[in-house]
Formats: structure tokens, sequence, C-alpha cells
């Protein structure tokens, strides 16, 4: 059964897409590595539907219809964001033949920023010390990337057959080089790579292989690592050096800073508005397996 908010009907699609795209999210952050949160994830789209299906409808009973001249510009700002009006039909699967039901979608939009202006006006700004307060607590978002220097021996395995015997011999060559080797010196000699190659320099996250980073990041300078694969062949590799990113001036993300405390403000205030709007509203979910009408009325 879809989702009912006080008579408007959602069905399960947007819901699988709003689920969709919540566990690509966790995903992309490394937070899970299968199926076991769904149910949360599930219990999350809902309620960003709700929440924006709320403000929608107060929206609609307490504000005006913008003018259409409004419509027009806020259509007309979309075009050229995207590069003109034929780049926008091409990236929305949108012709110039829905352009009456585009603008109902922009006026409703326009609505709900109103709504959501309005709600938001009296919020203070943030102060001096809220600004430091934050920055103090959050020093690593406000942080250059650390970066790393390291060396490299690699091995291609073109032939699979010789896999394992490639594998064994850079093992040794690791054993040497635990063992005290100068680890340039093996490298010319062993590594298909030219030795102008051998020396990566500084890097960060995200500039090379995930495969390579994740042991690269993980060890300390003057370590080597076990022999590892990436799609290309084999590897060993020794971090050299390492720099630990610093913090960026105050000064300098200040007005980072403030934006992130407004943002953050304003959604606590949508958040209260639409937690009284639950009081009065009428909320129906039957989950997809169980057969079990839940009748919410928060």
């Amino acid at each position: 059964m879809p989702l009912v908010i006080d008579g408007l009907t959602i069905g399960d699609d947007v819901i699988d897409q709003e689920f969709s795209a919540i566990k690509a999210h966790y995903e992309s952050l490394g937070s899970i590595s299968c199926c076991e949160r769904d149910g949360e994830f599930r219990g999350y789209a809902r309620d960003n539907i709700t929440f924006r299906a709320l403000l929608t409808q107060e929206a609609q009973r307490t504000i005006s219809e913008p003018a259409a001249e409004e419509v027009t510009r806020a259509f007309d700002k979309l075009k050229e964001e995207h590069g003109g009006g034929d780049r926008f039909y091409a990236d929305s699967g949108l012709t110039p033949e829905q352009d009456e039901f585009i603008r109902r979608d922009l006026s409703l939009n326009l609505q709900v920023e109103t709504l959501r202006a309005e709600t938001c006006k009296a919020l203070p700004a943030p102060t001096e010390t809220e600004c430091r307060q934050f920055y103090d607590s959050s020093l690593d978002q406000f942080s250059d990337e650390d970066e790393v220097c390291a060396s490299h021996i690699f091995k291609s395995v073109r032939e699979v057959e010789k896999r394992e015997e490639i594998f064994k011999a850079l093992c040794e060559v690791r054993q040497r080089l635990v063992d005290g080797a100068d680890f340039t010196e093996l490298a010319r000699e062993h590594s298909d790579k030219p030795a102008e190659e051998i020396d990566l320099g500084y890097f960060k996250r995200g500039e090379l292989m995930d495969e390579f980073e994740v042991v690269a990041f993980s060890m300390k300078t003057g370590e080597v690592s076990p022999v590892f694969c990436t799609p290309h062949g084999f590897h060993l590799a020794k971090v050299t050096a390492r720099k630990a990113g610093k913090p960026k001036p105050f000064e300098q993300v200040r007005a980072e800073i403030e934006a992130e405390l407004i943002a953050q403000r304003q959604d606590a205030k949508l958040q209260e508005l639409v937690d009284e709007l639950k009081k009065t509203a009428k909320i129906e979910y039957t989950e997809p397996d169980d057969g079990f009408d839940e009748h919410e009325h928060d």
C-alpha cells in the first residue's frame, strides 16, 4: 500500500526512489556492506517524503500563488542554469509541450521557498563565539587533506599461469626489503615500471587507485607493505613520508561556518513546523510484506 498523507497518495515507486538515493549515500560513505540496514533506510525515505509533503501542503494553504511573471523568471533561470532551453529539455527528459506542468511545479516550489523564508526569518545570526566553537569542534572538517609520499614496485600479470610465480618472487623481494635492502635499488631491478616512476611523490586520497590508496594511507612512514593486487598487477609500496593536513585559518572558513550554522538552524526550525503539522495530520502506511495497517496520528 502506498503512503497516504492527508489524502495525498504517494506511490511505492517514489518511496523506492528515495530509498535508493539514501542507500547510495550511505554506501558512498562506506557505512554499510550489504542490506542489513534496508529497513532503517526505508524509514528514512518515508520520513523525508512525509516532511516534504507536509511542508508543501502547508505552503499551499498559507502562501499565495506567485505571479505569472515570477514563475517565468524562475523558469528562465532554470533553463539558463542548464545552458539554454534545448539543453534543459534534453537533460530533464521533458518537452516544450509540458511547459504548463513545469510552470505549476515551479509555482509550488516558490510557495514552499516563501514558507521556508517566513518560518526562518526571525532566526538570529550566528555569533562570533558560536562560529569559533563550531570551528574548534570541527577542525577535521576545515583542515587540508593528509598527504602520503610513497615509492612502489610493480609487476604486471599478463600471463595468468605465471601469477603465482610472480607473486612468490615479489614476496621474496619484500623480505629483502624488510631485512634492510635499499628500496630504490630493488625497484630498479624488479619493477616493470621505468626508474622515474618508482617514486610517486606526494598524493592525496582520490588521486590514485583505491586499492593502492587504502594500503598507502594505512601505513606508517618507513613501512613496507605486503604484496597486494590491483587490476593492473602486483604491487609493493613503501611510505617514505607523510604530511598531516593543517587546519585552515578561522577567518578563511568563517563564511562557510556561518552558512553551515544558519542551515542547521533553518533545518531545525522547519522540523519544528513539520512536527506541529504531524499532530493533526493523518498519515497512513502499510508495510509491503506484513499486511498490517499502520495508522499514525503524530
